[in-house]
């Protein structure tokens, strides 16, 4: 039978955890000095005076790479549980490790075809 009292640490912690940053926000709010002038509202580049507004636009180029890297970077991640217990596991783990790099395969090459990769 589901017992509610059996969850009260968990609850205890979910409030407790939820009221901290509710109300460091709000003190912070109510404490922080407000002042707002021509030097508050400026971009800040290292102490010397911006040249140019601040709103830039960048090249999706730069993101796409950057996207492209994390898929990657973290897909790897998941091949470490399956090459450290490769022994215990078998066969059949092993032809779905294949299947899955195939797939990172297939992806890689998607992505370079499309340009992906290519930084300039």
């Amino acid at each position: 039978m589901f017992l509610l009292h059996e969850y009260d640490i968990f609850w205890t912690f979910l409030i407790i955890a939820s009221l901290i940053p509710i109300l460091a926000f709000s003190i912070s709010g109510l404490l922080a000095p407000v002042s707002e002038g021509p030097e508050k509202l400026s971009s800040y580049e290292s102490g010397i005076e911006p040249m140019g507004g601040a709103w830039v636009q960048f090249r999706i180029r730069y993101y796409m790479f950057a996207l492209v890297f994390v898929v990657f970077d973290v897909e790897t991640v998941f091949l470490y549980p399956w090459a450290m217990s490769f022994d215990v596991l078998g066969v059949s783990v092993f032809i779905e490790a294949f299947i899955f790099v195939l797939i990172l395969v297939v992806g890689l090459v998607y992505a370079w075809r499309k340009g992906a990769l290519e930084w300039s």
